[in-house]
């Protein structure tokens, strides 16, 4: 049962935040296997920062409003990993304190994910339509990343190392 709470946790803050996924496929060699840990989570944090300024098309006039969407996509990160880290540390947990922690990681999901859309949405309102139709691909060929699998809607199969997630 832990074992498959801590998968489903891992999927939903995978996610979740945006930047709890693997590296894209544009990355440099050996981001996506970036060694286990907070400085590895952190580089693939700001590789799908990067990712994401570039898919989109950020303009100089939209830095301002990216840069704070950025910073919640790294403040969830920190977040989601903080307490995952505080998971794998625990061992000998009763089943109510398992269920307990997965209760707390799925609320500061939702919470993440409440600040990200926050963050998203005026900057969202400023693209121009081409930035919105990349926007609206990125974020829904992948199924908000809880499929990484699924076809989009151009034909071409996602994976989950270049799986763009919702926030």
């Amino acid at each position: 049962m832990k074992k498959a709470l801590v998968m489903l946790a891992t999927a939903i803050s995978m996610s979740g935040a945006f930047a709890q996924t693997s590296a894209p496929a544009s990355a440099p060699a050996g981001a996506a296997s970036a060694p286990a840990g907070k400085a590895g989570h952190e580089r693939n944090v700001e590789d799908r920062i990067a990712y994401l300024h570039t898919q989109l098309k950020i303009t100089p006039a939209q830095e301002s409003q990216w840069k704070t969407f950025a910073d919640v996509m790294r403040g969830n990160g920190e977040t989601m990993g903080k307490l995952f880290e505080e998971r794998k540390a625990a061992t000998n947990v009763s089943a109510l304190d398992d269920m307990k922690q997965y209760a707390t990681i799925a609320q500061a999901h939702a919470d993440g994910m409440k600040k990200l859309v926050d963050a998203f949405e005026p900057l969202y309102n400023s693209m121009s339509p081409e930035q919105k139709k990349l926007a609206d691909v990125t974020f829904h060929q992948h199924g908000g990343g809880h499929d990484h699998h699924r076809k989009s809607k151009a034909g071409n199969a996602g994976s989950a190392s270049d799986a763009t997630v919702k926030p």
